[in-house]
């Protein structure tokens, strides 16, 4: 949770958010629904519905990430990035790219690849059909790519980097 929520705000506002969301959810707990098998959509919900409210501070921290080309969070895992996908070739650009989405397609995107949800876990941390988070995810995705002029990040490997 605090990793998913410091890349989406930074690592200054990221302490606050998810004390604020487990403090909602223990607030909330009574309407919590108990035949949920995992109660992590619901709390990424909560954290998203949060991260809302600093929509305009997440487009600024993607465009600085935009111009400095640095990600500190995804540097300090640097081991799990390297295993998944090595993309410090794009980095600027996809900074950019994130910027540019729209608030609902970037919250589906990030759920997805930052936390690690399945659609259903995105549908039911956003309150949101399945098939809106399939359509969403489809063009956050082709919208990257363009981006990036036809690559895909997570198709970036170490030999490709490195000529």
């Amino acid at each position: 949770m605090h990793r998913y929520v410091t890349r989406r705000l930074g690592v200054s506002t990221a302490d606050d958010v998810v004390a604020e969301t487990f403090l909602l959810a223990f607030r909330g707990r009574k309407r919590y629904d108990v035949t949920r098998a995992d109660a992590r959509p619901w709390l990424y919900g909560i954290a998203s519905n949060l991260i809302g409210k600093h929509r305009r501070a997440e487009k600024r921290l993607y465009r600085t990430l935009a111009r400095a080309g640095v990600d500190r969070v995804a540097e300090s895992y640097a081991d799990r990035v390297d295993a998944r996908v090595t993309a410090e070739g794009v980095q600027r650009e996809l900074a950019d790219a994130l910027a540019g989405l729209s608030a609902g397609d970037r919250d589906v995107l990030l759920l997805v690849a930052w936390a690690d949800l399945t659609y259903e876990g995105v549908a039911d941390a956003l309150g949101i059909p399945v098939g809106t988070v399939r359509s969403r995810l489809h063009r956050a995705r082709r919208k990257v790519r363009e981006a990036l002029g036809g690559v895909d990040p997570t198709e970036i490997s170490e030999e490709s980097c490195n000529g």
